[in-house]
């Protein structure tokens, strides 16, 4: 059964009801959840499939996303864990094959995060799906809608990361 969002979409996508307007906050959050509801549906799938937590998949996305090789206290602190939770997840990753923990410096204390590449290329292949929607909606617009729209994402994902809640 479709929600009020959903019929909403289709009766604009249809041309049978009220396009939304760009600068309209309500619509533009609509549209906001109900991605990040589709992307957290997939989630939750490679997460049942693999025996993992959500939270396992986001530390696994933040793992080959890092600019530099990802820490233990470095993943805490990107998906505001505590230490033990973090070693936790850790634990599940490295046990469903993941992960590893890997000791390249001089200093042995230090730990570094490494996603195994045959667990890279399952995560690759289940997510598929979402890249090939990816590279179609891309399709569908010019190199300058582009550059707009990866200029919305990147702000409003600098400001969502300055957002504290009572909970953490």
């Amino acid at each position: 059964m479709a929600t009020a969002n959903q019929r909403g979409q289709h009766a604009h996508e249809r041309g049978t009801g009220p396009g939304p307007e760009a600068s309209d906050l309500h619509v533009l959050a609509a549209q906001l959840r109900r991605m990040n509801g589709e992307i957290n549906r997939l989630v939750h799938g490679f997460a049942g499939r693999h025996g993992l937590h959500a939270t396992d998949v986001q530390a696994l996305a933040a793992i080959l996303d890092a600019r530099e090789p990802m820490t233990p206290g470095r993943l805490r602190e990107h998906l505001g864990l505590t230490s033990g939770a973090v070693t936790a997840c850790v634990d599940r990753l490295e046990r469903a094959g993941h992960v590893r923990r890997v000791r390249e410096s001089a200093d042995r204390r230090v730990v570094h995060l490494r996603y195994v590449p045959e667990a890279r290329e399952a995560a690759r292949t289940y997510f598929l799906p979402l890249a090939e929607a990816a590279a179609a909606t891309r399709s569908r617009f010019d190199d300058d809608e582009l550059a707009v729209v990866v200029r919305f994402l990147t702000a409003m994902n600098e400001d969502l990361g300055l957002v504290r809640t009572d909970e953490r």
